[in-house]
């Protein structure tokens, strides 16, 4: 297999990382502003970029991004000039989420705007795991290697199952899991999938679904054993920077999660919300935190860390 007959520009970051685990990085030619992994594809050209404002607050990013969709506006600005200068023979995008990134809409309008050969174009759509594994698989035999995709996928199914069997017996504590901060969201699609296998019961979200938008009330019924907190797009550091629109709201002390020191702080940028290899690198994340005298720590401080006192 000569991956040199492929020209790849990959939209979105978890199709990015998906031709990287196939073993096909050299065929990558160009990126969204998003793929950031693994390290080798930063170098890459970049053809799409953010209109909305991504450093302003968790509530302004949601006012903008509803003022966006609401203007029937994309919020992604897709670089048909760099494009059409690399050439590609495959665009990899999503038909998922809008607001996660340039969607397929987004890429069909530039493809009106090329003249001669069309790129063939590859759209992911996961919604829960098995979704993901069809994803993966998709992707591999558009590349004409298949073996490498039902290799992957039997490696990440059994990284799964052996973390099931390590977690087995252990009391399931109930786990909340927080996607958006201002106004709050609850994760779902995969997530509540991957809270499950990693040993607990997931609240307030349901596996295969959109994630929902969440009332405080609702999730104080709720009172979950943990918190997990994982805003999309939003690395630890960044995390930390927004957490007073959930650690000063009224509500907050209440909850028990946080009287018994069970929220945590998770990489919702790298980890949970990029639908690929790395949801396994995410169960594990939330065994960790579930089970911490059963699962060793090993992603602690790089993909989570337990909220400290100034919670």
């Amino acid at each position: 297999m000569n991956p040199g007959r492929h020209r790849i520009v990959s939209l979105i970051p978890s199709a990015t990382e998906i031709v990287a685990a196939l073993g096909h990085s050299e065929s990558l030619v160009g990126r969204s502003h998003e793929c950031d992994f693994p390290n080798s594809v930063r170098s890459l050209p970049i053809c799409s970029e953010a209109r909305i404002e991504v450093s302003a607050s968790s509530i302004e990013i949601d006012r903008q991004v509803k003022a966006s969709l609401a203007n029937a506006l994309s919020i992604y600005r897709v670089y048909a000039d760099v494009i059409a200068e690399l050439q590609p023979t495959m665009i990899l995008t999503q038909s998922l989420c809008d607001v996660c990134a340039v969607s397929l809409q987004d890429v069909e309008s530039v493809l009106c705007e090329f003249v001669g050969s069309r790129p063939r174009l590859v759209s992911l759509s996961p919604m829960s795991l098995s979704d993901v594994w069809a994803d993966i698989q998709r992707v591999a035999d558009a590349l004409g290697d298949p073996e490498s995709g039902h290799r992957l996928v039997k490696s990440l199914q059994q990284r799964l199952s052996n973390l099931t069997m390590k977690v087995a017996g252990q009391p399931p504590p109930t786990v909340a899991c927080i996607e958006w901060l201002e106004p709050l969201m609850s994760a779902g699609n995969w997530v509540p999938e991957l809270i499950e296998i990693a040993g607990g019961r997931p609240l307030l979200s349901t596996s295969g679904r959109h994630s929902p938008w969440l009332a405080w009330d609702d999730l104080l019924q709720a009172d979950p054993d943990k918190i997990v907190v994982m805003p999309c797009g939003f690395d630890l550091p960044r995390l930390k920077q927004e957490l007073s629109a959930l650690i000063n709201h009224p509500l907050w002390p209440t909850l028990r999660a946080v009287e018994h020191g069970e929220v945590f702080l998770t990489d919702g940028n790298q980890f949970f919300n990029r639908p690929g290899p790395r949801l396994v690198e995410s169960t594990e994340i939330i065994a960790e935190i579930l089970f911490p005298k059963v699962v060793p720590g090993k992603n602690e401080h790089r993909g989570w860390e337990r909220l400290g006192c100034e919670g």
